[in-house]
């Protein structure tokens, strides 16, 4: 039947039997024969025919419409099978914010590349936004779910966030026992391009807002994390950053009882942004496959 509305589709382009049987290399009564067929297996005319012309009916123009989904449906499967078999190669642009690059996606690289010998990756750990159209990247990861409706996006993992400080630091300027007391701390912040910077707090059906104030701000995790680590002060990051120095003493959650976020929802998804149509390239696919499996376990 596929066969069948390849040639209707040409008589349909072409205004006439005999222009298509010549561009489909058939005999004129070959593809009318074709035609005869689809009209009575689909139990509709498809084709006013006379001695000057064909003409489309109302059944033909629904018709050719659905056929050429069909075929283009049909085009794209045999792609994607295609490309499945296909083994991951060429260039991989990587674009991810720093603190996620440095922790959970660089540390991969090397066994990824080690199983896909023809990938090449170039990674930049950039904490601006970049639009993947037009600086030429296949993977951007970044927290929250993309604005750009053209993108396509893969969760990677949830991200919650933790209040730190060092033991040094709570040992000479008190914990705070509840998030007004941060008023108080010299707090390491993020820089959010906002002239006040507010941590969020929720327990049971309590919130609270504290608008916190530091002498350190930074665009990346690092540099305030690293503060925090040399005493400092307080930071608020995510937890896949802090849960190996707080389980070796490095640091101490402050208001545990508390659930910390950098925004009034929420700290945000992590995800895994790419452009393409619904058949993305093997490597990108292979390379979001690995990560996401390296982060469960």
């Amino acid at each position: 039947m596929f066969s069948e509305m390849r040639i209707f589709i040409k008589v349909v382009e072409f205004g006439s039997f005999s222009k298509a049987a010549d561009v489909l290399n058939m005999a004129p009564s070959s593809v009318a024969r074709n035609i005869d067929n689809l009209e009575r297996d689909f139990n509709a005319t498809l084709l006013k025919r006379s001695t000057r012309q064909l003409l489309l009916t109302e059944a033909g123009e629904q018709f050719l419409a659905g056929a050429r989904k069909l075929l283009s449906d049909e085009a794209a499967l045999k792609a994607s099978l295609s490309e499945q078999d296909k083994q991951p190669e060429g260039v991989l642009r990587i674009s991810v914010f720093e603190g996620f690059g440095r922790v959970k996606v660089c540390p991969i690289l090397s066994g990824f590349l080690a199983k896909y010998p023809q990938v090449q990756i170039e990674i930049d750990l950039d904490n601006q936004l970049v639009d993947l159209h037009s600086e030429n990247v296949d993977i951007a990861i970044r927290i929250g779910t993309p604005v750009d409706s053209s993108l396509h996006a893969r969760m990677l993992m949830a991200n919650q966030t933790l209040l730190c400080a060092s033991p040094a630091y709570l040992a000479q300027f008190g914990t705070p026992k509840k998030p007004d007391d941060l008023l108080q701390h010299n707090c390491l912040r993020l820089d959010r391009d906002r002239q006040r910077t507010y941590w969020h707090f929720r327990k049971a059906k309590q919130y609270k807002k504290v608008a916190v104030r530091g002498n350190l701000i930074s665009r990346g995790g690092t540099p305030i994390l690293e503060a925090a680590i040399h005493d400092g002060g307080i930071v608020q990051l995510s937890s896949w950053m802090m849960d190996n120095l707080v389980a070796d003493g490095t640091l101490v959650r402050c208001l545990p009882d508390w659930q910390p976020s950098l925004s009034e929802h929420s700290s945000g998804d992590i995800y895994a942004l790419y452009s393409g149509g619904k058949h993305m390239r093997p490597v990108i696919r292979a390379f979001i496959d690995y990560l996401v499996q390296a982060l469960k376990s």
